[in-house]
């Protein structure tokens, strides 16, 4: 069990702040995310270059480490040491709020494995913006970030979130967009959909429609910048009896029977092309057939 008072005494440790920064807009910088990066005794950043030109502009003179995927194997120990000693740190991604979707929550789970304070600075993010303009349902929604580059991964993420009743939160590249909403279409059919890109700037877009209405858009016209895809979830209601194999793949269903069961392949086959209303040869096929 882990407990923290994040303002209390921490036995000589330092501090680890998950400080977000702006997605577009400088203005959405809080008083206290300038006061915090002022305090620290230095800054991880994911690309030091682009975090220059926001310390530059907000006048913070702290100094710079470089913190990003391809090095956090070995920047990770050293920052944590440093936190060890006492040294309050600050820790940001390029926009938005460090740890979702980059390497940022790796340093807060050393940290938490020892027992170091971690304060997260409520903050820009992209998400949440896109979702509640999208006008689509905010009662329950699921962050899944970046689908897989492959196909056949894409495709198998994409199964196991087609029977989700809350609305799904993607991030995605413009060269990969018109792709993925082909793959989303191809799996979940034609829902109410939404593409926000350029949020906060002065270009900033939202695309509302059908999902074949989107694809039909992203054909005609030069994508550009990173994209937010939100799209509705199903309103289908699953039999309670076929909830357990909801996030499985088709593979996945098959080899539950197999190893669980005793079954061979071709009668888990079988059972799982009952359990998901589906022509045998159809599953036959997924089980067998690699892309």
């Amino acid at each position: 069990m882990n407990i923290q008072k994040s303002y209390t005494n921490h036995e000589g440790k330092g501090t680890l702040y998950i400080v977000p920064t702006p997605i577009g807009n400088l203005d959405d910088m809080t008083y206290r995310a300038v006061s915090v990066l002022h305090e620290a005794k230095a800054i991880a950043a994911e690309d030091t270059r682009n975090t220059k030109k926001l310390l530059h502009y907000f006048e913070i003179t702290t100094p710079l480490i470089s913190y990003h995927e391809h090095n956090k194997q070995t920047r990770g120990p050293q920052l944590i040491s440093r936190l060890q000693e006492g040294d309050d740190l600050a820790v940001v991604s390029d926009a938005g709020m460090p740890g979702i979707s980059d390497p940022g929550a790796d340093l807060v789970r050393m940290a938490t494995e020892e027992n170091i304070p971690v304060v997260v600075l409520p903050g820009a993010n992209a998400a949440l913006p896109a979702l509640v303009g999208s006008g689509l349902s905010t009662d329950q929604f699921l962050f899944c970030g970046f689908l897989p580059r492959k196909k056949k991964e894409r495709l198998a993420v994409l199964e196991s979130l087609q029977n989700h009743q809350a609305t799904l939160i993607f991030y995605e590249s413009p060269h990969r967009l018109k792709e993925m909403l082909q793959h989303v279409h191809q799996q979940f059919g034609n829902r109410r959909a939404a593409l926000v890109r350029e949020l906060t700037k002065k270009y900033e877009e939202y695309v509302r429609g059908t999902l074949e209405e989107l694809i039909q858009w992203s054909v005609k016209e030069e994508i550009r910048g990173e994209f937010c895809v939100i799209v509705e979830g199903t309103d289908e209601v699953e039999e309670e009896d076929a909830f357990w194999w909801t996030h499985l793949s088709i593979t996945e269903h098959v080899d539950y029977y197999v190893k669980e069961n005793d079954l061979k392949s071709k009668e888990a086959i079988k059972q799982t092309a009952v359990d998901r209303k589906m022509q045998k040869r159809e599953v036959y096929q997924a089980y067998h057939v690699h892309d």
